[in-house]
């Protein structure tokens, strides 16, 4: 299977406080969204940030990658919902980082068992590949099998 390349584009003026900018996709699966430290810091609505899309990218690489883990055991999931929170600290010494995600999933999982779901859970977070990338970085993961 030949290598896949997805590409963004940014474009920033001015100083880092002052300053700001775009970024869109590639593939213009959405629109050229602005860019500002004060998104990044104090949550300005209206723009994203690098964090925003590290979250977006990493939850929806872990729906598929879970639903490949339920699939691969014999239990295709009905739904998988996952929420990924990318924590942004500025106050360290070193500089600012990003220093933990979190991935909160809910899923329904006809004919799975607590043991297994969580299984593959664990599995999907250590296999992801957005997961693989941002190794550097504690993901702590949180699973709950929805039932009824």
């Amino acid at each position: 299977m030949p290598i896949a390349h997805s590409t963004a584009e940014a474009r920033w003026s001015g100083d880092l406080i002052e300053g700001g900018g775009t970024v869109r996709s590639g593939s213009g699966a959405f629109p050229e969204m602005p860019i500002s430290w004060s998104r990044r810091t104090q949550r300005e609505q209206g723009a994203t940030s690098p964090e925003e899309l590290i979250a977006a990218a990493h939850s929806s690489c872990f729906c598929m990658a879970f639903s490949n883990e339920l699939a691969r055991a014999g239990h295709p999931a009905e739904r998988i919902v996952t929420a990924a929170s990318v924590a942004f600290d500025t106050g360290r010494p070193g500089g600012a980082a990003i220093t933990s995600i979190d991935l909160e999933v809910r899923a329904r999982v006809p004919g799975i068992d607590g043991a297994a779901f969580q299984a593959a859970a664990e599995a999907a977070r250590a296999g992801c590949p957005v997961s693989k990338a941002l190794a550097g970085v504690e993901i702590r993961l949180r699973a709950s099998l929805e039932t009824g």
